[in-house]
């Protein structure tokens, strides 16, 4: 279980908390970020560019934010994102060596230079993380008849440089990004991440109130 299930697990308990929270991923999110999601992550575009691949992520994400995130911070809802620009820095940035200014820059202007609170980094070895990216896609693949197993078809140079730009982030934004052990036991890595928000986001919220029957 990684990290789209732990979105999950923390969006049910912050909802039982009283909190209005809304769960999206990238590439994602709308109606045609699912379309370049399917162009981005299948492995029948093995020819595509790294700018290209930039420019796509950045297509959907500028689209993300002005229809779903933003309208969603305007009505008070907290948003939790299954990877955001940060993923583009290390990906496009790290993995494809197009480095972190282009990323920036194109973040800034398409984005509003749109930040998180909060980034939660769960970590593992590279060996690890590919070989389950790997098993999930092929499943996933058989199950809904779709292929996204374009990334996880580079070697391990390519995750390697990918982790050192995540660390960078980490050094550049500590205060924001937070690792977590992702080799954990499922349940140790939930109840971490539940105290990471906890201490940093809800300490002064009431909680809700306990419901009663009538």
């Amino acid at each position: 279980m990684g990290k789209s299930t732990q979105l999950e697990n923390l969006a049910a308990w912050l909802r039982r908390r009283g909190i209005d929270v809304i769960t999206t991923r990238e590439p994602g999110g709308t109606a045609l970020g699912e379309k370049l999601r399917a162009v981005l992550l299948s492995s029948r575009t093995s020819g595509l560019t790294a700018r290209a691949e930039l420019a796509l992520m950045f297509a959907g994400r500028a689209q993300h934010v002005e229809e779903q995130i933003l309208p969603a911070l305007e009505r008070g809802q907290w948003v939790l994102c299954d990877r955001f620009t940060d993923s583009s820095e290390a990906y496009q940035g790290g993995g494809r060596e197009l480095g972190s200014a282009p990323v920036l820059e194109l973040h800034k202007r398409l984005c509003h230079d749109l930040q998180p609170d909060l980034t939660i980094l769960m970590l593992s070895d590279v060996a690890r993380t590919v070989a389950r990216a790997r098993r999930r896609n092929v499943e996933h693949s058989k199950k809904m008849k779709d292929d996204e197993n374009r990334f996880e078809k580079e070697d391990r140079a390519f995750y390697e440089r990918v982790l050192a730009a995540y660390m960078a982030i980490v050094k550049r934004a500590p205060e924001r990004v937070v690792q977590v052990n992702a080799k954990d036991a499922v349940i140790k890595v939930q109840e971490r991440i539940a105290r990471i928000v906890e201490e940093r986001f809800l300490a002064a919220v009431p909680k809700a109130a306990p419901r009663t029957r009538d």
